[in-house]
């Protein structure tokens, strides 16, 4: 870096303090620096490779900082729900140091617990990544990297646990991160964001559940370009597991479900 589901869906309480979540993102490290959110620079490839069918990832793979970009049958370029990923992580895999470019079709999934550092998405397909898993002590994180260009979700949290996003980058999106709002099996899902760097346009931060006890907690969020502040940042839903459009439930800070004050947030 030059400085550094079957089912369709409308796409998470802290583990630990925040404190220690800054603690751990910063013991991790990448082959170039971890540029934080609030100064991203959108790095330049190390090569590129076509993938025409998905790539199974387990254990630790760094690529260096090279493009994958779809062929074949994952290079349609659509917003096809069917589409395979580029990427598929066992669980426990680390991902490092790789470009996600266009076509992108379903990004990355990860099966289980799993790792993206330092990962970047020049043009979201379908979901930049989907997290799966059944287990309530899975653990996503999200370090580094950044994502633009998607015109629905980002990432897309299918699964049970806890997704932690921190020194992340996201532009010209729909909805930042969305758990499951009718997943045919639902779960209670945790979100943290802390030290995001979001540049309009976008429609909404974070989709969550109340129905199903999900929370957001947002910290340190810089809002670039949304002069209106039409960005929301935590939009409530009650979900279903029968497929139906889910309804929307309110959008304020709570303290219970939207975790976050106005200090988390700044407006630039």
């Amino acid at each position: 870096m030059t400085s550094p589901a079957p089912l369709r869906t409308h796409g998470r309480a802290l583990t630990g303090s925040l404190a220690a979540l800054g603690l751990a993102v910063g013991m991790i490290m990448t082959s170039g620096a971890l540029t934080p959110a609030s100064a991203a620079t959108w790095p330049t490839a190390n090569g590129s490779q076509g993938v025409s069918s998905t790539i199974p990832v387990s254990g630790t793979k760094d690529y260096g900082m090279k493009r994958l970009y779809g062929t074949g049958d994952l290079g349609s370029g659509s917003q096809d729900e069917d589409q395979g990923p580029i990427l598929e992580l066992a669980a426990g895999a680390v991902l490092k140091n790789v470009i996600i470019g266009a076509p992108a079709a379903d990004g990355i999934h990860c099966k289980g617990s799993c790792t993206l550092q330092n990962v970047w998405w020049e043009d979201v397909g379908e979901d930049a990544a989907t997290f799966r898993g059944s287990s309530s002590s899975n653990v996503y994180n999200v370090v580094g990297g950044g994502a633009k260009e998607a015109s629905d979700k980002v990432f897309q949290f299918n699964g049970a646990g806890t997704l932690n996003v921190s020194n992340f980058a996201v532009k010209n999106f729909g909805t930042f991160i969305r758990s499951c709002g009718n997943c045919s099996t639902q779960y209670k899902r945790t979100i943290n964001l802390n030290t995001v760097e979001v540049t309009y346009k976008g429609s909404k931060l974070v989709g969550i559940n109340t129905n199903y006890g999900d929370s957001a907690t947002l910290r340190g969020i810089t809002i670039i370009g949304d002069t209106s502040k039409k960005i929301v940042p935590c939009q409530k839903y009650i979900g279903n597991d029968d497929g139906d459009e889910p309804t929307t439930n309110g959008s304020n800070a709570d303290g219970t479900y939207c975790k976050y004050s106005s200090s988390d947030i700044t407006y630039k």
